[in-house]
């Protein structure tokens, strides 16, 4: 699964957008790099149902921003994003 793909099935999952989530995560005193990615799993848990996998993908976007790697760009691996830049403001605005 992609990167992009772990953020679009949590707005499935939550009925918001990744940068929504993110804009909560703030509000909660969740941002920037020295955020402690267990409290926010926990949280993205407790508050939204989300599992691991998809907590974590979603903590890279609060601690780091849109960025990804791009080891994956273009790959051929199961994990290949398209861009190393991430779409956080929803799927259905997402540009193809």
């Amino acid at each position: 699964m992609s990167f992009q793909a772990y953020l679009d099935k949590i707005e499935e999952k939550t009925g918001l957008t990744p940068r929504e989530l993110v804009a909560r995560a703030a509000d909660r005193g969740f941002a920037g790099p020295g955020v402690k990615a267990g409290e926010v799993a926990d949280w993205l848990k407790d508050e939204y149902g989300l599992g691991r996998g998809h907590a974590m993908a979603l903590v890279h976007v609060i601690k780091n921003g849109p960025k990804i790697s791009s080891k994956h760009v273009g790959s051929t691996g199961v994990h290949r994003d398209e861009s190393d830049t991430l779409w956080l403001d929803g799927k259905a605005t997402k540009p193809s």
